[in-house]
C-alpha cells in the first residue's frame, strides 16, 4: 500500500537508552506493508559478515516470530555480507522502521525494539562507527498486547446508494467496530472504503479531511475517527490522448467511452482500460483525473499511451501419444490503419506421428509420419475494433483445412463475418454468418457438403484467472442453426459448457475443478450430417486416455462415427507443491449418443490419470498421463499429452 500516513497524538522518540521505545507514535507516510527490500541508501563498502541472533518475546505466539523475521532485512540477508560496516547500520537502522511498521500491523502500538551490534544499540551508532569482523548482532523485540478498537467512526460517510452497482463494503464490515483488534491495515482499508464509497456516487475528489487516531496505552485502546469531505459531484470533461504515434488520438478518446456531461463513475475509468489493452496496441496506458474539477463541475480526463511494435509473431507446440506432435505459429499486424485493425495469418501442422487404429479390427496399428496424413491448417483474420459501440468488434475470416483424424478426413474451406460484444465484465456475445464447401473421406465412402450457419455464443466469466483459476466460474453456450445444401437439410446445433473452480487452504493452494458439457443436434440424421459438426469425444480436452475424437457411436460393423447427443464431464484436484510445481489429480467421463437426446445406448466412457504443473507467469505447463478405466478393443492403454494452459 502506497502514499499513505496515519497521524499518533505524540511522536515516535529515538531513545538515547539501549532500547527503542514505542510507547506513543507518529507514522509520516511509511509503507508499512511492502516486502522488505535493501535500503536505497545502503553505501557499498567492504564485504562485512555478520551474525544475527533473533528474539521475540512473545510467549508461545509462533506467528508473530515468523512475521517479525519476513520483515527484517537483518535476518533475511543473514547469510550474506553486508556492504560495509556503514552498510550494517543502515540496514539494522531500517529495520528499527520495519518492525515497528509491522507491529502496528497486528495491531500492536506499545513494541519495545531493540537492535544491537556487538554490545551497542545500532541507533546510537555513528555512521562511521567500526564493528567487529563478524559483527554479532542481536535483535530483540517485544511486541507487546494487541490493541483493541474503543472508538471506529467514519464522520460523513456516504449514503447507501440507490443503484447496486455503486454498493461498496463498509468499514465496519471489514473490521472498522470498537472491540475488534485496531491493525493499521484495517485503518487504512477504511478510509479507501469510505472514498470509495463517495467516488462511485460522481464525488471524484473526495478526501479524508481529518484522521484523529490516539493510542490509550492504559487501557489497550486505539480510538480511530475519520472525517470525510466528498467535495462536489463530477461529470466527465473532454478526454485528451498523449503519446500516440501511429494510433488515431480521437479513436482512442472514443474507445474509452467517457463521454463529456456524464457522471463521474470509477468503474467507467476502470472498463476504459480494460477496454484500450484489449486493442493489444499499447504497451501502457493509463488514465488521469485533472488534479480538480473545474468550475463548471467538468473533470478533465487524460489518456497516456505508449504503443507497442506494429508486428509480432507466436509459436506453439503440442504432444500426445495418441494424437501425436503439433505445431502452430502466427504472425499479426496489430494496427493497420490507426484504428487497432488487426490482420492476423495463422498455419498449423499436426498429428506427426499419431497412431492409426483400424476400427475395424483387420488392420494393424501404425504411426502417421507421411505428410499427406498430417493435419494442416492455414488462414487469415481480419479484427477492426470499437464499430458500432466501443465494445463492439467486427472480425471476417478465411481458412483452409485438411483435418486427418481416425474418424475421417476433412478438406474444407471455411469462411465467416460477424461481430463479438462485451455486454459486462463478465458478460460477452458473437454472432457470425459462416459456411463454406467441404469434403469428407470415411468408412461411409466420400461425400461432399456445403453449408451456411448462424453460429451465436453467450459467455459469462467470473473466473480470477483465465488459465489457472482458483475461484468463479465460467458458462457457454451456442447455438448454431444451419443449412446443408447438397441434402437439403435445415439443421440445428447447440452446446452448453460450464465450468467452476473452488481454491481453499492458505492461499489457495489447492483446487477442485469441475466441468460438464451437454450438446445436441436434431433435423438430420448422422449420414447426411458433416462429421464436424457430430459429437466427438476424446482427447486432452475432454476424455483424457482416449484418442481425440476417438469416442463416437459404434455401429454394428464397428465403424465409429459422430453422434447427435453428448454429455462430457471432468473433476479434477489442483495442489500447488511449490511456487512453480503442481500436482493435479483428475477423472473424465464422455458419452456419445446416435439420437438427439441422450438414450444411453452407447457405453459412458471413462478416464482417470495424474499431472504435473508448471507453474510460469504465463500460465501452467501441463504434463498428464491418462488410462481408460474401460477401453473398447482399439482403444489404447495410457496417453501422454503436453499442453499450455490448464485442461479447462
Amino acid at each position: 500500500m502506497r502514499g499513505w500516513s496515519l497521524r499518533i497524538v505524540a511522536a515516535i522518540v529515538l531513545s538515547t537508552s539501549a532500547l527503542y521505545p514505542a510507547t506513543a507514535f507518529e507514522l509520516f507516510g511509511h509503507k508499512f506493508f511492502e516486502k522488505a527490500s535493501k535500503p536505497e541508501d545502503e553505501p557499498v563498502g567492504e564485504p562485512q559478515p555478520y551474525n544475527v541472533t533473533f528474539t521475540v518475546n512473545a510467549g508461545e505466539d509462533d506467528d508473530v516470530e515468523d512475521t517479525l523475521k519476513g520483515a527484517s532485512n537483518l535476518w533475511g540477508d543473514r547469510e550474506e555480507p553486508a556492504s560495509g560496516a556503514s552498510g550494517l547500520l543502515a540496514k539494522a537502522r531500517g529495520d528499527y522502521r520495519r518492525l515497528l511498521g509491522t507491529m502496528y500491523a497486528q495491531g500492536r502500538y506499545g513494541p519495545t525494539i531493540s537492535i544491537q551490534i556487538d554490545g551497542r544499540e545500532a541507533a546510537e551508532l555513528a555512521p562511521d562507527a567500526t564493528v567487529a569482523n563478524p559483527a554479532n548482532v542481536v535483535v530483540t523485540v517485544s511486541p507487546g498486547p494487541v490493541f483493541a478498537f474503543g472508538v471506529a467512526e467514519v464522520v460523513n460517510q456516504a449514503p447507501a446508494p440507490t443503484d447496486r452497482r455503486d454498493r461498496v463494503e463498509l468499514p465496519a464490515d471489514n473490521g472498522f467496530v470498537p472491540g475488534e483488534p485496531a491493525k493499521s491495515g484495517v485503518i487504512l482499508q477504511a478510509e479507501n472504503l469510505s472514498k470509495e464509497a463517495w467516488r462511485q456516487q460522481g464525488y471524484a475528489k473526495a478526501a479524508v479531511a481529518e484522521r484523529r487516531v490516539e493510542a490509550l496505552h492504559d487501557t489497550t485502546k486505539l480510538d480511530a475517527t475519520l472525517v470525510m469531505e466528498p467535495g462536489r459531484r463530477a461529470v466527465y470533461g473532454p478526454t485528451t490522448v498523449q503519446g500516440t504515434a501511429r494510433m488515431d488520438p480521437d479513436f482512442v478518446a472514443y474507445m474509452t467511452d467517457l463521454p463529456r456531461g456524464k457522471e463521474f463513475d470509477p468503474d467507467d475509468v476502470k472498463r476504459a482500460n480494460d477496454r484500450l489493452g484489449r486493442l493489444e496496441v499499447f504497451r501502457s496506458q493509463r488514465i488521469e483525473e485533472a488534479e480538480a474539477i473545474e468550475a463548471n463541475g467538468e473533470l478533465p480526463m487524460a489518456v497516456i499511451v505508449q504503443e507497442r511494435p506494429l508486428r509480432r509473431f507466436g509459436v506453439g507446440a503440442s504432444y500426445s501419444t495418441l494424437d501425436g506432435a503439433g505445431v502452430e505459429g502466427y504472425w499479426q499486424h496489430r494496427n493497420l490503419f490507426g484504428h487497432a485493425e488487426r490482420l492476423r495469418f495463422d498455419a498449423k501442422v499436426a498429428g506427426v506421428g499419431a497412431e492409426v487404429t483400424s476400427r475395424r479390427g483387420d488392420e494393424p496399428e501404425k504411426s502417421r509420419f507421411d505428410p499427406a496424413d498430417f493435419t494442416y491448417r492455414v488462414g487469415v483474420t481480419y479484427t477492426r475494433p470499437g464499430v458500432f459501440t466501443p465494445d463492439t468488434d467486427f472480425v471476417t475470416s478465411l481458412f483452409g483445412d485438411r483435418e486427418v483424424l481416425d474418424a475421417y478426413t476433412r478438406t474444407a474451406v471455411t469462411a465467416q463475418a460477424g461481430f463479438t460484444h462485451i455486454f459486462t465484465e463478465e458478460l460477452s456475445g458473437s454472432l457470425f454468418l459462416s459456411g463454406g464447401p467441404s469434403r469428407f473421406e470415411d468408412d461411409l465412402g466420400e461425400r461432399d457438403f456445403v453449408t451456411v450457419g448462424l453460429p451465436g455464443t453467450l459467455t459469462y466469466d467470473t473466473r480470477d484467472n483465465k488459465v489457472d483459476a482458483t475461484e468463479g466460474f465460467f458458462v457457454e453456450a451456442m447455438v448454431e442453426p444451419f443449412f446443408e445444401f447438397n441434402y437439403g437439410n435445415p439443421v440445428a446445433r447447440a452446446t452448453l459448457e460450464g465450468r467452476t473452480y473452488y481454491g481453499f487452504g492458505e492461499d489457495d493452494r489447492i483446487v477442485a475443478a469441475g466441468r460438464l458439457k451437454i450438446g445436441s443436434l436434431a433435423g438430420s440424421d448422422i449420414g447426411e450430417t458433416p462429421p464436424d459438426k457430430l459429437f466427438f469425444a476424446g482427447g486432452g480436452g475432454s476424455v483424457r486416455g482416449y484418442e481425440y475424437r476417438g469416442i463416437g457411436v459404434e455401429g454394428e460393423d464397428g465403424i465409429i462415427t459422430g453422434g447427435r447427443s453428448l454429455i462430457e464431464g471432468s473433476a479434477e484436484l489442483r495442489a500447488k507443491v511449490t511456487d512453480s510445481i503442481g500436482l493435479v489429480g483428475f477423472v473424465d467421463a464422455g458419452y456419445v449418443g446416435a439420437e438427439s437426446f441422450p438414450d444411453f445406448a452407447e457405453e459412458l466412457k471413462l478416464g482417470a490419470g495424474i499431472g504435473l504443473r508448471y507453474l510460469t507467469g504465463l500460465g501452467p505447463i501441463r504434463g498428464d498421463i491418462a488410462i481408460p478405466l474401460n477401453p473398447g478393443r482399439d482403444d489404447p492403454d495410457f496417453a501422454f499429452y503436453i499442453g499450455i494452459g490448464q485442461a479447462f
